[in-house]
């Protein structure tokens, strides 16, 4: 399978993402998560996130993925809380669009639970159609260079980041065969995530819309 992306103007996703803060009034392998390297990004909120015992206490799906798939997330810890948050939660989106690829399950309950919107349907269009050509994913997936900006005067933040799929195969679900690809432009990647506070749990970040851009020389280095 060729590698996809639902794709979106700068202009489009800023428009969008303005239209959702409008409507919402500004606010809003390995079986374990990939942990977030500390330091700080550039966002100043001022307002303190859920407490890391509220984000504990949160009844999160499993996003567990296959022994075959490692997602590696290169990621620096924000000092501010709620951009922490958001950090790790546009994280635990990417880790649930392929758990859901992974489970062959367009509905998968993990997706859900950390998106919404145009996101949310993001999700369920990549699934459908990995799972609709009989494909399931395998390799390694690389994620870096992530930065986290504040959106609107809400609590909503836009957390931005590089994807490296270089090593990224898709595997054919019937026989195991993988498809192996070589490394090109095409490899790398540059996600844009509009995060918030879900409605159910000010402890968890969801992401509302997305835009991936492909072919991204900045993030080929």
């Amino acid at each position: 399978m060729a590698r996809s992306a639902l794709t979106m103007t700068a202009a489009a996703f800023a428009a969008t993402a303005a239209l959702l803060l409008t409507a919402c009034g500004g606010d809003g392998d390995d079986t374990s998560s990939d942990d977030i390297k500390g330091a700080e990004t550039g966002t100043n909120s001022a307002s303190p996130s859920a407490s890391a015992s509220e984000a504990a206490d949160a009844d999160r799906p499993d996003v567990s993925l296959p022994a075959d798939l490692k997602l590696v997330f290169d990621f620096e810890r924000p000092t501010d809380a709620d951009a922490a948050a958001a950090l790790e939660d546009a994280a635990n989106y990417i880790r649930a669009l392929d758990h859901g690829i992974a489970q062959q399950d367009p509905n998968d309950p993990a997706y859900q639970f950390y998106s919404t919107g145009g996101a949310e349907k993001y999700a369920k269009s990549q699934i459908e159609a990995w799972v609709k050509d009989g494909w399931t994913v395998t390799g390694d997936d690389r994620y870096f260079d992530a930065s986290i900006d504040p959106v609107g005067e809400g609590k909503s933040l836009l957390v931005t980041f590089c994807r490296n799929q270089a090593k990224f195969y898709s595997k054919k679900v019937k026989t195991g065969k993988v498809n192996y690809t070589e490394e090109n432009l095409d490899s790398y990647q540059r996600f844009s995530l509009l995060m918030s506070p879900s409605e159910a749990s000010a402890a968890v970040w969801q992401a509302r819309q997305i835009e991936v851009q492909g072919r991204v020389k900045e993030c080929k280095g």
